[in-house]
């Protein structure tokens, strides 16, 4: 190798790294400046912040059943994540998420405890895809309602979780229920349930599959191209020949699918029947991660993991540190904050954005 040839090798090597520290930077900035402002309020409150930070790291990764909680609780939220990341790419805000959510769930306990006779290998899968669909058609009325409506998907996708809520709580208290006076579904069959690998739930080595599976579809395929160009400029899309309806529609119905099989994987793997209440703010967590790991798939998982971990050790950090598990409430919307407000965390960094790390939003109101 020609000493031009190891200057230009070594000159790509540091862009890449500045484009690592550049997309990264923001993120775990704003992460630090969360906890930090986390451990004032406990300093405030008369907690010792680092015995409450110490107790929730025990509590998240202290052990191997510690680690297991973490996993899943991380899971569905990285089924949620992926769902808002991938609708942000065609400029769709998807808010949504906790209907949809809530559809797979409850239509994945149907499957689970009223199809009997199936071995394992067909009744689990079936009852996995069958809640993951009921997700995509759910969330695809909203890109269908965009389409040919001009309705805006935040104010759609709002209704429909509304809508979604109140059927699901129907179905659990009336022709789905259980015996008792419980509002909850009977147990999903043994031959639908999501088994664990020890301590690693096999329902979040689905989630990290989809993940990987997300970002190929976004990155590597044609199908993935036109979702970032609708995303980028719908005008510009349809003059490049896109069928800008039919990606908004698509797009809506995958995300719903991804919401959809995080409340499959829910109600399969970790309840084992529906009970509404169950999973209350999972979809909107979604949003969190997915503005901390950039609208990147890969970026959902470590995100998911860190707020996974951070719900499973607050119990710890209650009962060891004597701190209410609001704050963990706290520091996620601090995450939030200054993630997306991170013109402010750029500054105290001194760091500049680029192009690939603005995420749209929305394409509009009009359509």
């Amino acid at each position: 190798m020609t000493t031009e040839e190891k200057s230009d090798s070594s000159g790509r090597a540091i862009q890449i790294l500045q484009r690592i520290w550049r997309s990264l930077s923001v993120p775990l900035f704003s992460v630090f400046l969360a906890a930090l402002i986390g451990a004032i309020i406990l300093w405030l409150s008369g907690a010792n912040p680092l015995g409450a930070y110490w107790a929730l790291l025990q509590g998240a990764l202290g052990s191997p059943e510690a680690v297991g909680r973490t996993l899943e609780k991380a899971t569905p939220l990285v089924f949620s994540g992926l769902a808002v990341a991938f609708a942000f790419k065609a400029g769709l805000f998807n808010i949504g998420g906790q209907g949809q959510l809530l559809i797979g769930g409850i239509v994945a306990a149907y499957l689970g405890f009223a199809i009997d006779g199936l071995p394992f290998i067909i009744h689990m899968p079936l009852a996995l895809l069958g809640g993951s669909l009921a997700g995509a058609l759910w969330a695809a009325i909203a890109g269908a309602l965009k389409t040919y409506t001009g309705a805006h998907e935040v104010i759609t996708t709002i209704m429909l979780n509304y809508i979604a809520i109140n059927l699901t709580d129907f179905l659990a208290n009336g022709p789905w229920k259980d015996t008792g006076i419980i509002a909850r579904t009977p147990k999903v069959l043994d031959t639908a349930v999501i088994p664990s690998w020890g301590f690693i739930p096999l329902g979040f080595l689905i989630a990290v599959l989809m993940a990987v599976l997300t970002y190929y579809l976004l990155f590597k395929t044609t199908w993935g191209y036109a979702i970032r160009t609708t995303g980028l400029n719908a005008e510009a899309a349809k003059y490049a020949g896109i069928k800008v309806g039919r990606v908004i529609i698509l797009t809506m119905a995958f995300s719903g699918f991804l919401a959809g099989m995080g409340g499959s994987v829910e109600t399969l793997g970790v309840i084992g029947r529906y009970q509404p209440g169950f999973n209350v703010g999972l979809g909107f967590d979604g949003i969190t991660i997915a503005l901390l790991a950039k609208t990147n798939p890969l970026g959902v998982i470590p995100a998911a993991l860190l707020l996974g971990a951070m719900d499973a050790g607050g119990s710890q950090m209650q009962f060891d540190a004597g701190v209410r598990f609001q704050i963990i409430d706290v520091i996620k919307a601090l995450i939030l904050f200054f993630v997306s407000a991170d013109v402010i965390v750029r500054k105290i960094l001194g760091a500049r954005a680029v192009d690939e790390e603005k995420v749209t939003l929305s394409t509009g109101w009009g359509g």
